[in-house]
This record gives structure tokens, sequence and C-alpha cells, in this order.
């Protein structure tokens, strides 16, 4: 039942109303004296609509615009002081493991990447939410000057919520989804390779802001494709009688892109039955779809040379070729004339004379990818229940990263969900015994206590994708276990399990967004109180582990996360070893490290060091390590925290 408004109506918004009936493309979005959206009139255009000349006053430009749109670019650029913390239990082979699996917001995630991962990305695949009403976006705070957002631990609502909804009520505005995608999409341009291309999911709704958007982020000339895929059998429940069965990927590269890999031609329709010693052919059309008018010189009536069959040519689809080139093609034994005149010749397609194997990828992928059905059978097969909606199939992502993807490559997904994009690098591993390597991003986002992934023990939509990933890879190896005895896989891995479970890294790494390790005093020691130093003798906090330490140099250094790590004890010490030599780490306390302990360091030339500021035995010593690694490794970077 309704309430009554217990208010005399809102003339401005009954006014917007009917002009907005009038001149639809005249109504837009701004903001407030408190920042809050709402619809309003685009005076200037409302202005031209009711002259009978040019209104002067208002500079026309083309550009994507709305408000929030200089905030969302200050936080793309704003730097953050937090980290990836490892966490080895949710893990899985996390010392060889070259996959990662960050747990927390994908903004934060992202710029944490930019000093590792820029330009190393090949494939980008999001799915991101559709702003349809009922999904939720991120509730990015863009009102802290620098220092706060420095300091701040996490970006939360009033209530300490971190995805806000976008509803019907809210008018779904625009500019709420531009300012939560805008950020997000020029970051994640960083991290592609030259060579790279980012796919996006998106539907009829903010396709053609997502598109103006990206246009912007990587220039229109880099549009790619606009991938149209049907993704469910039977028509949806609509009020105007329409039913929306497509969704799209759009593609664009970061510009350098050679070409994708076109899809494999099939050759069994190709054969050699009059013995051709050009070899197996195939009948192709000798027609193009022109009019006489527009080619007069392909419009001709044909002579078969040994029959005197005439065949005439179609005013709606003339010969491929002059009557010149025609002859030739006869002469040389290309065209089949038919037996019954009232068939039209043909011309052979010889195999040998392919300029290529594969055949352009078509931008319709009905025919290449399943339903939403296929991505809801998946989810239960393998996490034995219904336990995350709106997966894509994998078959659509298997599409696209056999376009792009190979050998080593890194792909990277930062709206992950279940984790679809990993499950995919993993099983397209499997078939063609490459070595790609991928990144996954997705925020702990709470399930519903009343769903079946919370009853089924899923606490967050993280878990559900780490899971998947889990059963994945455990199911890969029981199929390679499977055909080990093959003789291919004999001759690529010995009979040895070890060596086929090596070859395949079905393993990850989870790390997860926080707060800096290192105390508020080390970004503010203005504000510390003199009296209150001889607390702060140590820069980190108290419940950081070496290893949290470990991973914010990495970060810190730009030093490849996945990178092996090995754990040793050096004169009673704890040391990290990172790719052997890449970068080797002591974080020990309270003076523990002396020259002794450094020059044996040193004797391992690492190309990197790092050690604990306050772990050195005196000022001293600290002075002398730089002199100890300059006599016995002079190539080696030192640096402490």
């Amino acid at each position: 039942m309704d309430k009554l408004k217990m208010h005399s109506p809102n003339l401005t918004d009954t006014n917007i109303a009917k002009l907005a009936e009038l001149f639809p493309n005249c109504v837009t979005e701004s903001q407030n004296e408190n920042g809050v959206l709402k619809q309003a009139i685009d005076f200037d255009l409302l202005k031209q609509e009711l002259s009978t000349h040019i209104v002067e006053g208002f500079q026309e430009r083309y550009h994507l615009n709305w408000p929030g749109k200089s905030a969302a670019l200050l936080t793309a650029n704003a730097p953050i002081a937090k980290t990836l913390r490892p966490c080895r239990k949710e893990s899985i082979d996390f010392e060889a493991t070259q996959n990662l699996f960050i747990e927390g917001d994908n903004l934060d995630a992202l710029k944490l990447l930019q000093e590792t991962y820029i330009g190393k990305v090949k494939m980008i695949y999001i799915d991101p939410p559709y702003n349809t009403g009922n999904d939720f976006v991120y509730a990015d705070n863009f009102a802290e000057n620098v220092t706060e957002y420095m300091t701040k631990s996490n970006q939360e609502d009033t209530e300490g919520n971190r995805l806000v909804g976008n509803p019907e009520t809210k008018g779904r505005f625009h500019s709420v989804w531009l300012s939560m995608m805008y950020p997000r999409i020029k970051l994640a341009r960083n991290l592609l390779s030259d060579d790279g291309a980012i796919f996006i999911s998106i539907d009829d709704c903010e396709v053609e802001n997502l598109r103006k958007m990206c246009n912007e982020i990587f220039g229109d000339e880099n549009f790619i494709a606009s991938f149209v895929w049907k993704r469910r059998a039977s028509s949806a429940m609509a009020d105007n009688n329409v039913s929306a069965d497509h969704e799209y990927v759009l593609c664009y590269q970061k510009g350098d892109l050679s070409g994708f890999q076109g899809v494999k031609k099939d050759f069994k329709k190709y054969s050699n039955p009059d013995g051709d010693s050009r070899g197996s052919w195939v009948l192709g059309d000798l027609t193009v779809g022109m009019t006489a008018s527009m080619r007069p010189n392909q419009a001709y009536d044909l002579l078969d040379p040994i029959t005197g069959n005439k065949y005439e040519y179609n005013p709606n689809r003339v010969w491929a070729y002059i009557p010149t080139s025609m002859e030739k093609m006869i002469s040389e034994g290309r065209v089949v004339f038919p037996k019954d005149s009232s068939k039209r010749p043909m011309q052979k397609r010889f195999k040998n004379e392919l300029k290529s194997s594969n055949n352009p990828l078509s931008t319709i992928l009905i025919d290449k990818v399943g339903l939403n059905t296929e991505a809801t059978r998946q989810i239960q097969k393998i996490l034995g229940g219904n336990v995350f909606d709106y997966s894509k199939p994998m078959s659509l992502i298997l599409v696209l990263m056999q376009q792009l993807c190979r050998k080593d490559d890194i792909v990277l997904d930062f709206f992950a969900g279940s984790a679809v994009t990993g499950h995919a690098a993993l099983q397209l591993n499997k078939e063609d015994m490459a070595g790609r390597k991928f990144i996954m991003i997705q925020l702990a986002e709470e399930t519903n206590r009343k769903s079946e992934a919370y009853k089924a023990g899923y606490q967050t939509v993280a878990d559900i994708g780490k899971e998947r990933i889990r059963r994945a890879g455990k199911k890969i190896l029981e199929e390679v276990d499977q055909n080990s005895k093959s003789s291919k896989n004999e001759e690529l891995f010995g009979s040895s399990k070890t060596n086929i479970h090596k070859k395949f890294d079905i393993g990850f790494r989870v790390l997860k967004v926080d707060t800096s390790n290192m105390t508020d005093i080390y970004y503010n020691p203005d504000e510390i109180d003199q009296k209150s130093v001889d607390l702060f003798t140590d820069n980190i906090k108290p419940d950081r582990t070496s290893e949290d330490l470990l991973f914010q140099v990495l970060l810190d250094w730009g030093v490849d996360l996945s990178l092996p790590i090995a754990k040793q004890e050096i004169q009673k010490l704890e040391v990290f070893k990172v790719d052997t030599n890449a970068l080797v780490a002591c974080f020990a306390k309270k003076g523990e490290i002396t020259e002794t302990f450094c020059k044996e360091l040193a004797e391992y030339k690492p190309l990197r060091v790092v050690f604990r500021d306050a772990g050195f035995k005196s000022d001293a010593v600290k002075i002398n390590v730089e002199q100890i690694f300059k006599q016995l490794s002079p190539a080696t970077e030192i640096k402490t925290i």
C-alpha cells in the first residue's frame, strides 16, 4: 500500500518529466550542492531546440562527460598506502606456482600491480556489473585529499559497505557506473603489453557508454571488434514483448596487436577426384555480390568451351573476374562447368594455394560459444551446486583466449567472480600443453546468508573462485594422469608422474589487499609528538610477518610476485631467496644483523638485498654493509625498510 506524500508536489521534477517527453535529448545528470546525483535539463541544448538559429555561448566539442569524471580521473592517479599480504593456507603450491589470486578491492589491487606488471599482461577479460538495476557497483570515495587517501585503511560507505546498489529507484545513474569503471579500465590499460588486448563483457544497458569510455582511454583507432554471443535459448519475459537474448564483448588493443589467431579451416571437404596435379581442392563461388551497373565489365555471358553451353550473368550478382582473367582461369582448368545449364559454374580452390590455414574469427560467436545454461551446468558440476549466478560459459573465454594467448602469456581478470577465466587458462594449458599464467582479482563480497553458496560453506564470492580453481586443477591433473601412458605424453614428460605434474601449474598464490605493513609514523612522522617517539622505534606494525614484509618489498621494487620463494637459515637468521638470487631479504629484529652475516649473504651475489632497518647490530654495521657488498658483490642493490 502506497503512503501519502504529506507534502506539496515537487513542480521542478514535474516540469523536468514533461520536458523529457518532448526533448529526451536534453535530459542529463548533475549533482546537487551535496554531491547527490539527480536528473537535470541541459539548458544549452534546450535553447537550441527552441531556436531557429544557432545559439551562441555554448562551445560544442566531441567528448564523453559525466558528473564525477574529474574525481574518477583523480582517484586513478592517487597513491594508496596498502599492500598485498600472502595467505599460504588458502594457496595451492605456494612456493612454485606462477598464478595469483588477489582478494580485495580491484581498484586497490590494480594500483598495487602497476610497478610489477606494467606492460606484461597479454590479455585482460572482465565481466563487470552491467548496471541493470539489480547488481552492485563499487562505492569509491573520491572526496579525500592525498594524505587522507594514503593513510585510510579501507574505502567504505557510511555503513561500512564496500558495494552499494544502483537500483531503479536511483534512476540507474550512468554516472555512478562510469565513475566506477573509468579508473579501473585506465589502470588496466597500463598493465597490457604492447601487443595485448582487453575483452569486456557488457549488455545493451551500458554498451554505448563503455565504448565511448574505452575510445577515450585506448583511442578509437584501437577498437578491434564488438563480439556478439547468444546467452539464452528461450525468450525472456518482457513488458514490451522483445527478448534481449544476446550480449557483447568489446575488444580493444593496446596499440600493436599483430592480429588474432583465427579459426582453423576444415579441410574435410577437400579432395582431388580428377587427379589434378595441383593437389586437393574444393569448389568455390565464381560470382560476387555486385550489380551489373556497379561492375559492367564483369557482366557478361559465359560459355563452356567444350559443350558450348551458355551461362547468362545475373544482373544482381556478376562474375568475379573480367573476361580476360576468366579466360585465363578456364585455360588453367580452374573453372568447373556443370552439366546442368541451370546451375552456375564454380571455381577450384586449391588447398596448397591458401594464404592461411585459418579463417578470420567472426564477431558473431553463436556457433562457438555456449549459452548461460552451459555456465550454470559447469558451476554445478565442479562445485556441487548452483552456488554462483551469472557466470559466463567457459567456452566464451576459451574462444577469446585461443585467439590471443600463447605459450607463457599472462591473463588478468579483475572482476573474477567464480574465476571462470582462471579455470579456462588451466583448461587451455592442458589442451595445448602451454604455460599461460593467470591473475584473478575478486573482492571478498559476502554471500547472502540464505543462498545456496553460503549454506555450502562459501562466505564470500572470493571463496567460490578459489575453490573452483582448486577443484578444476585437481580434475585436470587426474585427466592428465589417465592419459600419461600415451606415447605423446611419455615423449614430453617421461613416465614420471612428478614430471607430468610439474608441467601443469594448477596452483595459485593467494594475496590479500590490506593496509600497509608500515605504521602511521612512517607516512606522517610530523604528526607524532616528540614525547611519543620512543614508542615508535620500529616502523613496522606488530602483527605483520616477515613474509608480509617480503611481498611489500616485491611490490615496491617491481619484482614479479609469482617468482619462486625459498626460505633458509643463515647464521640462525631467517632469509628469503626469491628466484635464487633475484632478491634476498632478511627482516631480523633487535640488532641481529652483523657484518659476518652480511659477508656470507654477499657470497650469493644477489641482484637485490633488503634488510629491516632496526635489525642492524649498530649504526657502524649499517654503514659498513654497503662497503661489504661493494667488495664482494658490487652489482647488488641494497635497501632497508
